[in-house]
């Protein structure tokens, strides 16, 4: 994974089960359309109105080629537009970061 797309929802805390549907969604599209999808997180515990989407790929001209096809998908034009109907998501940030291989899947060890 060379670059990651870190995405911060704030939601409207009344509308997990939207949200959650909407995340649902990308789980299908985002792989179709060339992003490898780490996952989409709702609050658990504490603050109740931020979620989370991580999306990676291997370059900016990777996540060109995948916003190209995004823009053709049915499916993902009608989340989108199900999203804005809804206006469970109330705002959204996006920052790019770059996963330090050393650190990246690490898994815990198990004692014997």
């Amino acid at each position: 994974m060379a670059i990651t797309c870190f995405i911060r929802y704030q939601i409207d805390p009344f509308q997990h089960a939207a949200f959650s549907r909407y995340a649902t969604a990308w789980g299908r599209i985002i792989p179709r359309c060339g992003g490898d999808l780490i996952g989409y997180f709702l609050p658990h515990e504490g603050t109740n109105d931020v979620a989370w989407g991580l999306i990676s790929f291997e370059d900016m001209a990777a996540y060109e080629r995948y916003r190209a096809a995004l823009k053709a998908d049915g499916e993902g034009r009608r989340n989108f537009e199900m999203a804005q109907t809804q206006r469970f998501i109330l705002r959204e940030e996006r920052s790019w970061l770059a996963g330090i291989p050393a650190t990246l899947n690490q898994a815990r060890e198990v004692a014997t």
